[in-house]
């Protein structure tokens, strides 16, 4: 596993227990979670493949079948924050990035 070069986006503080926020990194759209009032934090995609929109962020946080997703908030798709996959269909898979909450901050990381 290669190093990373973590960067701050935000304060942990900024986002709310089971909510997400949207953030520029790698000039890309990031939609990050944080999940109930933990440091338990995940990083996708914001684009909704589905309906073409960066709306995911805005979307809601479940569970299925022991798996924290996120549906989306136009066609209510459900995809896995751990890995991006969608419940309804296998064949779409959303980027997902290293991510981390340290001493307060959430950073989000890139390869060396």
């Amino acid at each position: 596993m290669q190093p990373l070069n973590w960067t701050t986006v935000c304060d942990l503080d900024d986002i709310a227990p089971n909510t997400g926020v949207c953030a520029l990194f790698d000039e890309q759209q990031v939609a990050i979670f944080r999940i109930g009032k933990t440091e338990q934090v995940y990083a996708i995609d914001n684009v909704d493949p589905f309906g073409k929109a960066s709306v995911l962020s805005r979307g809601l946080i479940g569970d299925c079948d022991g798996d924290i997703v996120v549906a989306s908030p136009l066609y209510k798709q459900q995809f896995k924050l751990k890995n991006g996959q969608c419940i309804e269909d296998e064949s779409v898979k959303l980027k997902t990035f290293a991510i981390r909450a340290y001493r307060g901050q959430i950073q989000l990381g890139l390869p060396h």
